[in-house]
């Protein structure tokens, strides 16, 4: 069992000290780490990590604040570790049911007692998916557009964006409208080969024909549809973006 992880924590040294305690651990996959709130909750939405190691006190939206904004999405919520230099600042940590809190400098022990809780957590809750969840008889999706179940290919899909409060699904010729929101499709398609590349966008990877560099670390893709278009990457996403090719 893998469990993904990200660090938010705005301090170099104690992300390093974390992330030098976290990679001794053979279960643990890290995830590119925020500095800020407002970071978390986009890196939150590319990586979907398992737990999530928060500082109390971050620059801008604090850690407490990132949280709820995360636990409010219609998903499934990670798990939560709060780190904190001080102590009275532990007890935010239950008001949104965090599995730990740690307190700086970091001691092994207490450590060891956190990772330890959250396998116990992911290891139970892969148990009642196991029992309560059946696998579907097809990878085919039914989007509902108002009208009609539209039976649908996840290869057929380009990407995805809303638009004027529906969400429009581009396939090589035609666009299909549905009220599910952008989440709610990336979720359904989490199995396949599609990537949000932007909060408004979802891409299936296999119709990119190039990526080109833009300004303050963002890009383009261009797709391989008759109009070849072009979908804004943010700043985080493209960090991610090229490493889902192989070179």
């Amino acid at each position: 069992m893998i469990i993904r992880a990200m660090i938010a924590e705005d301090e170099a040294m104690a992300r390093k000290e974390l992330m030098y305690l976290l990679q001794d651990e053979e279960d643990i996959l890290l995830s590119p780490h925020a500095e800020s709130g407002e970071e978390l909750i986009e890196q939150y939405r590319l990586h979907k990590p398992d737990v999530i190691f928060l500082d109390v006190e971050m620059p801008g939206m604090s850690g407490v604040e990132a949280a709820k904004a995360i636990t409010e999405m219609k998903e499934e919520s990670p798990l939560f570790i709060f780190t904190t230099a001080y102590d009275e600042y532990a007890m935010d940590a239950f008001d949104i049911e965090a599995i730990d809190y740690l307190l700086k400098p970091y001691e092994e022990a207490n450590f060891k007692r956190a990772i330890s809780r959250v396998r116990k957590a992911i290891s139970s809750k892969g148990s009642k998916h196991a029992v309560n969840e059946q696998q579907p008889a097809t990878d085919k999706l039914l989007i509902d557009d108002g009208e009609r179940m539209v039976v649908l290919s996840p290869d057929s899909i380009y990407y995805a964006v809303p638009h004027k409060k529906q969400l429009e699904i581009h396939t090589e010729d035609k666009v299909i409208l549905s009220k599910m929101t952008l989440q709610d499709l990336e979720d359904k398609l989490k199995n396949h080969s599609f990537f949000r590349t932007h909060r408004s966008y979802l891409v299936n990877l296999n119709h990119i024909l190039e990526i080109t560099p833009w300004f303050n670390g963002t890009s383009n893709v261009t797709l391989k549809d008759k109009d070849q278009t072009k979908i804004p990457v943010s700043r985080a996403a493209s960090k991610i973006l090229i490493k889902k090719f192989k070179i």
